[in-house]
């Protein structure tokens, strides 16, 4: 995975960054597994990575603790300072303190819970336009099961049985709900999975895909990496692209024919994003 490069397309003036990887994974944030994804998200970048767990904020404080502590020793034993943020509400996300945290970090890294609450808690915040700062300055993102979902288009309401990622349904079922910094997907983690966890998964997604957005379901243990318009699967299992009812498998080290999602706004988001 190349680091972050600073080029001058028109020659001879100034050069610009170049926005760094963002890595949507299925499951397996901060297991060993899933270092040499990390490792390649860290490649020519500072040694330095910000843990959020907001996404696990509705499950209490063990949960919280849990995440910190699992991605404080994951990213150690990589050689890496990890940055534990306990960023649960919104007036933590809007804390100064705590965004300028994100700053010299090489990777930012969302990991998994509940895509609404993430997504509700970090949109517009202080924390949220550092963490967009930093990733348009060259910084790598990782985004996992709700964290990817979250970096995309969001999730369905009532995602889980169990009343897990529940919200009352929405006036507009379709509209995406997510942060949008990867504009143009609607990301299913767990894949292999999910028909387990959720049944009728696959259809209750595709009920709610918002248009425009390509369907993508991601095994656990595996990372949909992009990275310069390039979009390979990483890790162990497969990605799968589910667009007008068929079924694409791709599978480690191959790339996945989406779009290019191109340069996101100062705020992350698509004109067109919930705000």
């Amino acid at each position: 995975m190349p680091g972050p490069v600073r080029d001058d397309e028109r020659g001879g003036g100034a050069s610009v960054p170049v926005p760094g990887p963002v890595a949507l994974v299925g499951s397996g944030e901060f297991l060993d597994v899933m270092a040499p994804v990390d490792a390649g998200l860290l490649e020519g970048r500072p040694r330095r990575a910000v843990i959020v767990p907001t996404a696990a904020a509705r499950e209490g404080e063990e949960r919280v603790s849990y995440w910190l502590e699992l991605g404080r020793r994951h990213y150690e034993a990589m050689g890496v300072e990890p940055v534990g943020l306990d960023v649960r509400t919104r007036r933590d996300a809007e804390d100064p303190g705590i965004a300028a945290s994100v700053k010299g970090a090489g990777l930012v890294y969302l990991s998994g819970g509940d895509p609404h609450h993430l997504s509700d808690t970090l949109r517009d915040s202080a924390l949220w336009l550092a963490i967009v700062a930093a990733w348009r300055e060259g910084a790598a993102l990782g985004g996992c099961s709700a964290g990817a979902m979250a970096l995309t288009s969001g999730a369905p309401d009532n995602l889980l049985p169990t009343g897990g990622a529940s919200r009352r349904a929405p006036e507009h079922p379709r509209l995406a709900n997510g942060l949008g910094l990867i504009g143009g997907l609607a990301v299913i983690p767990h894949f292999d999975q999910m028909e387990r966890l959720r049944p009728g998964a696959l259809e209750w997604f595709a009920s709610w895909q918002p248009g425009g957005t390509s369907l993508v379901g991601i095994e656990e243990q595996t990372a949909l990496v992009v990275a310069g318009g390039r979009w390979q699967v990483q890790g162990v299992g497969a990605v799968w692209v589910l667009d007008a009812g068929r079924r694409a498998r791709y599978d480690p080290g191959d790339e996945v024919p989406l779009p290019d999602p191109g340069p996101a706004p100062p705020d992350g988001r698509p004109d067109d994003a919930p705000r």
